[in-house]
């Protein structure tokens, strides 16, 4: 399944994105789509590093979630945020493991992908990077929901970024090249269309094929 809020998103534009959720957040009619709400509006202060307040309404939503699984599934997925962005990333990783193993069990694919990516942005070493990310790429190449075969942009980005750290320049213009396919099937999102470009000519750049990637 996809993620019945993510159109509420703007990441570029984080006051216009509270304002949906909060406007969500009176139209919700169960405890558990309020839970929902209430952790995109802890991400949204997150991401503006009021962390104290991100905290208050992660602790809110678990306050009236119980036991049902997608709110359980978010609140750990944005607590993990939260600790990560607040520099504290092997508090964050047991958050993403929990959040990608309920997500996965309960076929939520779009969380649990989120959830793996997560996981390996907090991995403490390039072995745990690796085995999250391809976590999270089965699951975006096995879906036809083109929200969750989204993720397999980012997954592949950050696994070619990971091989280009280590100087595999051919497995980096593979991801690369990979991830820039599937970032073309989201024309409504042209930088990130431009960031593939650019990450496939700096990996051709890398192989000495400098003339290629710059026709890109």
């Amino acid at each position: 399944m996809g993620d019945r809020l993510r159109p509420l998103w703007d990441f570029d534009d984080l006051d216009s994105s509270e304002r949906r959720f909060r406007e969500q957040l009176e139209h919700e009619a169960t405890d558990e789509g309020r839970a929902e709400v209430l952790t995109q509006l802890a991400r949204v202060n997150g991401l503006r590093e009021q962390f104290v307040e991100g905290d208050r309404l992660i602790a809110e939503a678990e306050g009236i979630a119980g036991e049902r699984v997608l709110a359980r599934i978010r609140i750990l997925l944005e607590g993990g945020r939260l600790r990560r962005s607040s520099g504290d990333p092997a508090r964050a990783l047991p958050l993403f493991a929990s959040a990608f193993d309920v997500a996965n069990e309960a076929g939520e694919k779009f969380l649990a992908a989120d959830a793996a990516h997560m996981a390996a942005l907090a991995a403490p070493d390039r072995q745990g990077m690796l085995a999250w990310t391809d976590k999270g790429i089965k699951i975006a190449e096995g879906s036809a929901d083109p929200q969750v075969s989204y993720w397999l942009g980012p997954l592949l980005n950050n696994l070619g970024s990971a091989y280009m750290e280590s100087h595999e320049y051919e497995k980096a213009l593979d991801c690369f090249q990979r991830a820039l396919e599937v970032r073309k099937r989201y024309p409504e999102n042209p930088d990130a269309i431009q960031f593939a470009k650019e990450s496939v000519a700096e990996a051709l750049t890398a192989l000495g094929r400098k003339d290629e990637g710059a026709a890109l």
